[in-house]
Parts: C-alpha cells; sequence; structure tokens
C-alpha cells in the first residue's frame, strides 16, 4: 500500500522482501479468504498507550477506501458476522490487486533479501543487505511484530527503532488462545472441538462471539478478543449465555419438569457432554423440583459468571498480532515518520497500535501505509 502510493507520485520505489514470497501473512489470514477490513473500524477498535494516534490515518484512508479499491479489481467479496470482510474466492485476490497496483505505480519488488543494517548518510540512508549495498532518500519499515514466526516474523523493527533511540515497548501476543490450568484442562479435553456463544469479558471490555474449546485450552473470536486485554495471572469472566434468561428459563423447567435432573434439563442449552462435564466442574446436581429459588441462582451464577485463570497463552506461534511495539510517542502520526530519524518512517504492525479481531489490523495496515506514501 505504501509503495503503490509513493510510486504513484512519482518516486522510485524498492521493495525488499526477505522472505522467498510476499504477502505470506494476507494468504494465511481469514482462513485462506483474507478478513481484508471491518466496514465499522474505527479508533476506538484500537489498543495503544496513545489512543489518539491511530484516529489522523484511519480518517484519511477509511474501510470505505479500500472497499472501494476492491470494487475497482473486480474481487468478490461478502460480510461475515460483525462488519468483517472476506473475499469470496481466495486471500489470493487481495495479495494480486497490491501487486497490481504496485506493478501500475512501477514498483520494483525483490524477494529473498535480507537487510543486517540502516547506515544515516548526507542523502538519506545506504542498506546493507545480502543485495549488496543500497542508497535511498527514504526508509519506510514495514516488517510487522513476532507474531506467527514461521510466516517470516521478526524483531527486526524494533531493533531498527532501538539502534534509533526510539522507545519499543514491551511486546506480547494478542489475539491469541488461552492455555489452561491442568485440572481444568483435564476436565474439558473430552469437548475439545465443540463451540458455544459466550460473553468474555475483563472489567467493563467485552466480547460476545463464539468460544471453541481445544485440547490445550479455550480459543474461538471472544477468547482471541479478551486475550489482548488478559495480563498474567488475572482471571476472565466467561458468560455461557449472554443473550438468554438463563434463570428465568430453569424456573419454568422447575415448573414443567420437577423429576428431571438439573444436567438433562442444561442438555437442552448445549450438548449433553458439554452440560456434564460444566455441571461436574461447577458441582452442580439434582432434581429440579427439589431446587430452591436460591438453589437455581447459583446455577445461573456458575454458568454466567464462569471465572477462568488462564495458565497463559499459546505465544506468538499462533497469534495473530503482538501487542506492544515502538512508542507512538516517537512518531509523527501524519506521517509515520521517526522524529528523531527525518526519512525513517515506520508503518502497520511494529507500531504500538493493535486492533480487534475481524479486519481491523489489516486497515490499519493500509492507513498507515497510505500515510507515509503520501509522503515518503
Amino acid at each position: 500500500m505504501c509503495a503503490a502510493t509513493a510510486g504513484y507520485r512519482g518516486r522510485s520505489v524498492l521493495v525488499l522482501e526477505h522472505t522467498a514470497k510476499v504477502g505470506r501473512k494476507i494468504l494465511m489470514s481469514g482462513g485462506g479468504r483474507c478478513n481484508f477490513t471491518n466496514i465499522h473500524n474505527g479508533p476506538a477498535n484500537f489498543l495503544s498507550a496513545n489512543p489518539h494516534f491511530c484516529k489522523s490515518a484511519l480518517s484519511r484512508y477509511s474501510a470505505q477506501d479500500f472497499i472501494e479499491l476492491v470494487e475497482r479489481h473486480g474481487v468478490e467479496y461478502h460480510e461475515k458476522t460483525l462488519g468483517q470482510l472476506f473475499c469470496n474466492e481466495s486471500s489470493k485476490e487481495i495479495l494480486q490487486l497490491l501487486l497490481t497496483e504496485s506493478e501500475w505505480a512501477g514498483n520494483e519488488i525483490r524477494t529473498g533479501v535480507s537487510v543486517s543494517a540502516i547506515v544515516p548518510c548526507e542523502q538519506g540512508y545506504r542498506l546493507q543487505s545480502s543485495d549488496g549495498e543500497i542508497a535511498a532518500s527514504s526508509v519506510v519499515i514495514a516488517s510487522g511484530g513476532l507474531s506467527i514466526p514461521n510466516g517470516g516474523a521478526t524483531p527486526f523493527a524494533y531493533d531498527i527503532a532501538q539502534q534509533y533511540g526510539l522507545e519499543v515497548l514491551p511486546c506480547s501476543a494478542a489475539l491469541v488462545p488461552f492455555t489452561l490450568q491442568p485440572k481444568e484442562k483435564e476436565l474439558l479435553k473430552e469437548l475439545s472441538g465443540v463451540s458455544h456463544k459466550i460473553a468474555a469479558s475483563i472489567g467493563k471490555t467485552r466480547f460476545v462471539e463464539n468460544m471453541l474449546f481445544t485440547h490445550r485450552g479455550l480459543s474461538g473470536p471472544a477468547i482471541l478478543q479478551i486475550s489482548s486485554y488478559w495480563q498474567p495471572g488475572g482471571e476472565v469472566t466467561l458468560d455461557l449465555f449472554p443473550e438468554f434468561d438463563l434463570l428465568t428459563w430453569l424456573k419454568e423447567q422447575r415448573e414443567a419438569r420437577p423429576k428431571a435432573e438439573l444436567v438433562n434439563v442444561m442438555a437442552q442449552q448445549m450438548s449433553k457432554r458439554m452440560a456434564q462435564i460444566l455441571c461436574q466442574m461447577f458441582a452442580l446436581a439434582g432434581v429440579m423440583g427439589s431446587l430452591s429459588n436460591k438453589d437455581l441462582e447459583q446455577v445461573e451464577q456458575a454458568f454466567r459468571q464462569w471465572k477462568i485463570k488462564p495458565s497463559g497463552t499459546e505465544g506468538y506461534r499462533t497469534a495473530e498480532v503482538t501487542l506492544g511495539g515502538i512508542d507512538t510517542n516517537e512518531i509523527n502520526q501524519k506521517t509515520m515518520e521517526a522524529k528523531k530519524a527525518p526519512g525513517l518512517y515506520f508503518i502497520g504492525e511494529c507500531l504500538d497500535v493493535t486492533g480487534h479481531l475481524g479486519g481491523h489490523n489489516f486497515q490499519w495496515a493500509w492507513a498507515s501505509g497510505f500515510a507515509a506514501g503520501q509522503v515518503v
């Protein structure tokens, strides 16, 4: 995006990619269909030590701007849920769109080229690369964060930032599955592959989407979303009935089926095995007719205020993004240029701007790339 934008301004642009192919993360995203943006995208969808930083770039290159680009290239797409837009066919279409734009803009792209040093000089910078020395009046670093190392992630951006005296805030895996404590993991392992709509919350932050039980712990959109707000040692509250009046329903069931076991009644709202395992874990049992209002309130609380304390996350290996990164106070919010290093720009995930799940991180990539491309 940055290269094409700069190229259309008449700039001579060389794109260096250290892996053998460009756009691997694009190809991997959205189950191979690339969740390329979100129609509800806005500053509220991002985490940053400076929540105002992203506003300028997002306002100047919106989700609608990228949608129009997608439509100009004839890529068919659909809205999945919550404003998330996916290609109908393949994520290859988004990659091809960007490659086509780069070609039209006159960019040159070289793959398999690693950069070992970026050295300032009188008229910009000299890059020491595996392809020899390269001179450039401006350098834009768009090498991402630490997530998905088998997709080519490296700490390159952070290393260069620190070399030029820019502060890098602590990084951690985000939009990532939780692992569970041994006891819970053992109890829940039989539910691996089972999905259930929940609300996951930490404090006032709450996400209502599906949760997926895995052989290691918990995943699914709701868990990935809340993981960005979780701190090691902290708790997460899970509401297994976020859009259902469970207590009223339980009282109705007590009247209608007084001889039914609680576990069999709960099996009407989830799989029988899930009801059995959760009732066992929550120590809930009894015949409906014998349960008082207080008993039913305890049942509701167990299912709607299930507090878990994850043992950790699955880490960068499966994390979709990296939380933290280059301190945005070091960067010009309109141009993405480093304040301490004129002509050096940082865009995308390497900055301390982390989006929610659902196309927001791609939109930040497009918007920050466009912002730098306009001035570089």
